[in-house]
């Protein structure tokens, strides 16, 4: 059976919008999407990223949490069959607080893996406040705990296959430590990118404010420089046939550009298809 993956979806969270791309409608309110990723298939169900712990804990951060109870992880991973204990590993993109809330629900069987440097700068304090100390905490009892975590070593490694079909890259950008997760599925492969990429259409579509505008934009939330965020999201729309953010819905990609937009599942249909860009127009 084909690796596939299918969307779980944690809830929204409401934020300042230059957070997500940096300079665009500073003060206003936005509404995003918190996502995380099954990937079945394979011998064991995977999960990657669980989200965030409460609609509470995002106050720290003064943003809103919008999770209710079809959001918990235990009901999305229900809808394809699978109970917490089924899954093998769960895969972090990186710490923040919206994507690692919700390990302390896993059996303490299921391997939590991480690159070992994204623990590492969680406890930096470079970062603070989006570390909450409930998740990394929880963390450090795993990190006592025979098989209950892994760490992978990926800017020495290079990347290192999890199971057949599943590889894990460092990103290179929005946090020291932040990871890939690559698919390969029967379309191509398939990048889960965490935050490294926000929003498809203000980031990478649509030029904002910029003369060079095959400049993919960065985000406004990133702990690595500008060259780095540049340089990681043109090295994902090269060497990948599908998108995966939180933040937003997958991308199907071609030629580097974005073509189409998915919903809920990776293969899967195509809900909205975009024109490729004319870059030497007449």
């Amino acid at each position: 059976m084909a690796l596939e993956i299918k969307i779980l979806d944690y809830g929204d969270i409401e934020l300042e919008s230059s957070f997500l791309v940096l300079g665009r409608d500073c003060g206003r309110t936005r509404r995003v999407l918190t996502l995380g990723f099954l990937i079945l298939g394979g011998k064991y169900p995977v999960v990657v990223d669980t989200g965030y712990r409460s609609n509470q804990i995002m106050e720290t951060l003064g943003m809103r949490g919008l999770q209710y109870h079809e959001n918990m992880i235990e009901n999305q991973l229900a809808r394809h069959g699978v109970r917490m204990g089924d899954v093998r590993f769960v895969c972090h993109t990186h710490l923040h607080i919206d994507h690692a809330g919700k390990d302390d629900l896993f059996p303490m069987n299921t391997t939590v893996v991480l690159n070992r440097k994204e623990l590492e700068y969680s406890v930096s304090g470079l970062m603070h406040p989006q570390y909450p100390a409930p998740d990394i905490k929880h963390l450090i009892d795993r990190l006592h705990t025979k098989s209950a975590l892994r760490f992978l070593d990926l800017e020495i490694t290079g990347p290192i296959e999890l199971m057949p079909g599943v590889y894990c890259d460092a990103a290179g950008a929005h946090t020291e430590g932040s990871m890939n997760v690559i698919v390969e599925t029967a379309d191509g492969i398939a990048t889960i990118c965490g935050d490294v990429i926000y929003d498809f259409n203000d980031q990478i579509v649509t030029p904002f404010n910029e003369i060079h505008d095959w400049e993919p934009r960065t985000t406004g939330n990133h702990g690595t420089s500008k060259r780095a965020e540049k340089a990681a999201i043109k090295k994902l729309l090269s060497n990948s046939r599908y998108l995966l953010p939180v933040h937003d819905r997958p991308a199907k990609i071609e030629g580097g550009n974005v073509v189409g937009r998915l919903h809920d599942q990776v293969p899967g249909p195509i809900v909205q298809s975009l024109p490729a860009r004319n870059w030497f127009p007449a």
